[in-house]
């Protein structure tokens, strides 16, 4: 599972295949369309779209002798855990740090009353 979400998160990072995933949140779409829409070529569009196959974020079909490309829920939802996790480490560091200014702040003023 590792290597899929290292692939899929190094596949979004070039700018073309985020457009072509992007454009894709928006419903299926044949290569040939798809490089109308962007500033590449066809041959160019197809290997981006084979990145993004390879690393589990969009599947394809025959649909006559076009190829149609959809998003993948199953790689998106991989994505989608990989990142709730690592927000959820996020915010557990920070509430962490919260809770220790607050003693620290609480042992100061404790100290402080003490001395009065």
């Amino acid at each position: 599972m590792r290597a899929y979400r290292e692939a899929a998160l190094d596949a979004l990072g070039d700018p073309t295949r985020r457009a072509i995933f992007e454009r894709l949140r928006e419903g299926p779409c044949a290569v040939g369309e798809l490089a109308k829409e962007l500033p590449v070529s066809r041959p160019a569009v197809s290997q981006h779209l084979k990145v993004l196959k390879t690393a589990g974020l969009v599947t394809d079909e025959a649909v006559g002798t076009k190829r149609v490309y959809r998003l993948n829920p199953q790689g998106i939802d991989g994505l989608r855990v990989y990142f709730t996790q690592f927000w959820s480490t996020a915010m557990s560091a920070f509430q962490d740090e919260v809770n220790q200014q607050v003693v620290t702040k609480r042992a100061a003023d404790t100290s402080e009353q003490e001395k009065s």
